[in-house]
């Protein structure tokens, strides 16, 4: 298979697919995780099907002071990777193409969950993100886009953006890849001097600690709902002197739905450690929160869950997630 390039709107809407279109969007820098996109794009278009994968780095979304003009642009290499993984075309805009009246004047706003988390570090960047997807969905009239889970306030937002605004495209998410060592992939990651990536590890490290404190919360309210216990029993325990058994039995009889404030704290342990490292992990945000609105959730709280952080490291700002489910049935 040949990956064609195409530069506008024109040349892509005169490609009629026999099958649905699928597209990845990306600002480009191509890595395994974009890879692993243009892979499930290709399966979800089938064989008749086109995969679109978009190269654009959008100057919407990123703010004073960010790393716009030194965002790497790889298109070539880009272009290699799209292909072997089974990319029908790499769309790769200009700005004069994707904004040809200059920085548009009507936006698409992102509303309050734009405003927390990454929103709240780097205000109006998910106002840009959702004008330049929507723009890009537009021009590139797919069936179906498909969008890291790394990036998960922004994935959220686009299904939100498609839902409210009837676009009438399906949105798909795909798992985050990582290193064998446990760091997320991201185009940034070329950016970490060896000391500073051994420090950005910290990020996935923390995330790992709260999913294991979290599976451990899990596992105590799961035998709480099978063998119902008291504080009594554990007292009667303590007092013939069966102190570990006390111990345990404590531990279920207080097992509550969520935990959420054991997870942030066991996450936020490795984060402190990081801060005393050379060089330092300077922590923007830990947050646990309800996908739906990226609020944070509550120690009563079940259901679908995100854990989240972002943090810089020397002058290179990180992000990570891990999803979790609190209150599942046994």
């Amino acid at each position: 298979m040949t990956t064609t390039l195409l530069r506008t709107a024109g040349e892509l809407h005169a490609r009629v697919p026999a099958g649905r279109r699928a597209v990845a969007m990306t600002m480009g820098a191509l890595h395994e995780g974009h890879a692993t996109l243009i892979r499930t794009a290709r399966e979800l278009a089938g064989p008749d099907g086109e995969v679109v994968v978009t190269v654009f780095v959008n100057p919407l979304q990123f703010g004073a002071g960010e790393d716009l003009d030194r965002y790497p642009r790889t298109l070539e290499a880009d272009l290699k990777l799209a292909e072997q993984a089974g990319a029908d075309v790499v769309f790769a805009p200009s700005v004069e193409e994707v904004y040809p009246g200059g920085e548009p004047q009507v936006r698409i706003g992102a509303g309050p969950m734009g405003e927390r988390l990454e929103g709240a570090t780097r205000p109006g960047h998910f106002d840009g993100m959702l004008t330049v997807v929507g723009k890009l969905l537009h021009l590139t009239r797919p069936d179906v886009a498909l969008f890291g889970q790394k990036d998960a306030q922004q994935l959220a937002l686009v299904r939100r953006m498609v839902r409210d605004l009837n676009f009438g495209i399906e949105i798909v998410g795909v798992p985050t890849v990582r290193e064998e060592d446990g760091l997320a992939l991201s185009s940034r990651n070329r950016y970490l001097s060896p000391g500073e990536r051994r420090t950005a590890l910290a990020l996935s490290q923390a995330l790992f600690a709260g999913r294991d404190r979290h599976a451990a919360q899990e596992a105590l309210r799961a035998r709480a709902r099978a063998t119902p216990v008291t504080h009594a029993r554990a007292e009667a325990l303590s007092a013939i002197g069966e102190s570990r058994a006390a111990a345990d039995t404590h531990a279920v009889a207080k097992a509550v739905p969520g935990c959420a404030a054991a997870v942030r704290a066991a996450a936020r342990l490795v984060l402190d450690e990081a801060a005393r490292m050379d060089p330092p992990l300077e922590l923007d945000y830990l947050a646990l929160v309800d996908p739906s609105d990226f609020t944070e959730i509550d120690d009563d709280f079940t259901g679908e869950a995100v854990l989240a952080v972002a943090a810089r490291v020397g002058t290179t700002r990180l992000i990570d997630n891990l999803p979790l489910t609190f209150g599942a049935a046994s």
